[in-house]
């Protein structure tokens, strides 16, 4: 794997361990940081070695969101030359994994950290973990968090959240379908584990089939997944 400024990668067997690595700045991500995850994920996509994608952080906060002045003057930033810089999302960037993944939440997650938490297919957290909002009290508000909310609740239930900017906990967090569970390593080993047999076509197919019938008519999604199926059984 290449040298990252702001992220710190292990791939051990089936999994693909990636670190927030810029505690100094309670893990707020620049656009380079973005495109750093965003080069991993595709790595991860062309590996059929790796069947599953952990997301940690190093610090006391997992994320605080974007680094606005970072993409307010990309002269902040510390650009990586080795790798192809986008300008891309966070929230894409997560759209275009297509391998099963989970945050391992340790932090709070304020403001744009919630587009990796959202993005992953899992997310544990410990019990003492707060949640925040606060973009509204900052003048702006949180457009890109609102699409990913979505997935999981109602644009009522989206809108409440998004107008609270206060810190809320784990146990509403997870009322709120935003956090799976506490975290609990043995058990999280036996997930992990879980995918270490598993087809990773067969992961990836259903993935990206999952992601595509959002766009497709309902009269038409039966007929496209039994393609997919079929496709999937030739081989």
């Amino acid at each position: 794997m290449e040298l990252y400024k702001y992220i710190k990668v292990e791939i051990d067997r089936h999994i693909c361990k990636v670190v927030l690595a810029r505690p100094e700045k309670r893990n707020a991500f620049t656009p380079t940081m973005v495109n750093e995850i965003n080069h991993v994920f595709q790595r991860v996509n062309g590996d059929d070695a790796i069947k599953v994608v952990l997301i940690e952080a190093e610090g006391p906060v997992f994320c605080a969101g974007m680094d606005l002045k970072t993409f307010e003057d990309a002269g902040l930033d510390e650009v990586n030359p080795t790798i192809i810089n986008e300008n891309i999302s966070l929230g894409e960037v997560f759209e275009r994994l297509y391998k099963p993944s989970i945050a391992i939440v340790e932090g709070n997650v304020i403001a744009g950290g919630f587009l990796i938490t959202l993005g992953c297919t899992y997310v544990f957290a410990t019990p003492d973990v707060k949640f925040r909002l606060p973009e509204l009290d900052l003048g702006i508000f949180p457009f890109q968090v609102m699409a990913s909310l979505l997935k999981i609740m109602s644009e009522k239930q989206v809108l409440q959240l998004c107008l609270d900017t206060g810190y809320f906990d784990f146990e509403r967090a997870r009322n709120l379908g935003l956090v799976d569970g506490i975290l609990d390593r043995k058990e999280l080993d036996v997930l992990i584990g879980s995918f270490e047999n598993k087809s990773v076509r067969a992961l990836k197919e259903g993935i990206k089939s999952l992601r595509a019938i959002k766009s497709i008519p309902a009269q038409d999604q039966f007929t496209y997944l039994k393609e997919v199926l079929d496709n999937l059984k030739r081989g």
